[in-house]
């Protein structure tokens, strides 16, 4: 996608994310005050993870973050509410492009002026999250080590310090900072295998309305000569009788990663349905994209491909002349490695640790 640069929610996402792996929260109810610490002193990390979960999960918020990677930002309003158990989301970009990102109903709609065009499809992100991710924990995955850092202050408010550190190179780190009063993430950082910051978010304007009213999450785009682009729903996309969804598996995949979705999915540009899959190892997350057709991909035209989304990287390649696409906010040698090892189930169970994969090359990093 052309025009400004925006993080399809991935980094907020990456806040819920680590939010989830606290395991289920007790509802608290949008308004109310966050949970006091223990009377012993102050909460070990875990507990702040389990904070940070209880205020993602029931608050409203509304607010300006910025998001940035290297020595490139992009600001972005999001309206957040919370209602009945349903999550509606508006995400606004605030470089003069107009572009709007808004997830209600069931239905995510992406608002692209500099296109003239607006994307409609169901919104996934969101369930997968709350019914998976939530009870989950970092200690539990076995991948990654949890560390409460010196309490500091950010814009004058005093926050906790958490650091998640991988136990190998297939996996990033993060680094999140949680306002002590109201227990929400206002900082985030991504980092590389030398603690280098890859990328950051930081909210620059935080508030939590007791209420959130359907106007602040209606589009102001004005949609006039605009094309409408509405992709199906899984369940109107029926399964191809050659490679249905089940067909393919990775046979081999870097340690503490596992299935957690495979279906077919319709995606914008691409004529048939494609297999989805999606590996995590409970915090860290990639998707995978198996071109469907009848007529396999050949060697020499499925040449290797390379694309930089945001602070995620993707790595293409050919299997069994079908293309096989990996995109994730992991090293790219992760992406390798699960693309390289998907192939047809039969084949996969089979095959064990060997690859037969052709062509691949990954995307960098800003």
């Amino acid at each position: 996608m052309t025009g400004a640069r925006f993080p399809s929610l991935v980094s907020i996402v990456l806040l819920a994310m680590l939010a989830m792996l606290a395991g289920s929260a007790q509802a608290a109810g949008a308004a109310s005050p966050a949970t006091p610490p223990t009377a012993t002193g102050a909460p070990r990390a875990q507990e702040w993870l389990q904070r940070m979960a209880e205020a993602l999960a029931t608050r409203n918020y509304r607010g300006v973050f910025e998001d940035r990677q290297g020595d490139k930002a992009l600001s972005l309003r999001i309206v957040h509410r919370v209602r009945d158990g349903a999550v509606d989301e508006r995400i606004a970009t605030l470089d003069g492009s107009g572009r709007e990102f808004i997830r209600r109903g069931g239905e995510l709609f992406r608002y692209l002026p500099d296109h003239k065009l607006v994307q409609v499809e169901p919104s996934r992100d969101t369930s997968m999250l709350l019914t998976d991710l939530r009870r989950l924990d970092v200690s539990a995955s076995g991948q990654y080590a949890l560390q409460e850092l010196p309490p500091t202050a950010q814009n004058g408010r005093p926050v906790r310090v958490l650091r998640v550190e991988p136990r190998d190179r297939y996996r990033y780190g993060y680094q999140i900072w949680i306002d002590e009063a109201t227990a929400m993430p206002i900082r985030t950082q991504l980092l590389g295998a030398r603690g280098e910051v890859l990328e950051q978010l930081l909210f620059t304007e935080l508030s939590l309305p007791k209420a959130v009213p359907d106007e602040w999450l209606s589009a102001t785009t004005d949609t006039t000569g605009f094309t409408w682009q509405r992709t199906a729903g899984v369940a109107a996309i029926p399964a191809l009788n050659t490679r249905d969804a089940s067909a393919w598996q990775a046979a081999d995949l870097p340690p503490g990663f596992r299935m957690s979705v495979r279906s077919l999915q319709a995606l914008p540009g691409s004529p048939q349905p494609v297999t989805q899959l999606v590996y995590t190892d409970g915090l860290a997350s990639v998707s995978v994209f198996v071109e469907q057709g009848t007529t396999p991909v050949s060697v020499d035209k499925g040449a290797a491909a390379a694309a930089r989304l945001g602070s995620a990287s993707a790595y293409s390649t050919v299997v069994e002349g079908y293309r096989v696409t990996a995109v994730g906010e992991v090293p790219p040698d992760t992406l390798k490695a699960i693309a390289g090892s998907v192939m047809p189930g039969a084949g996969a169970a089979s095959r064990g640790g060997g690859r037969r994969a052709s062509g691949g090359l990954h995307g960098s990093r800003r």
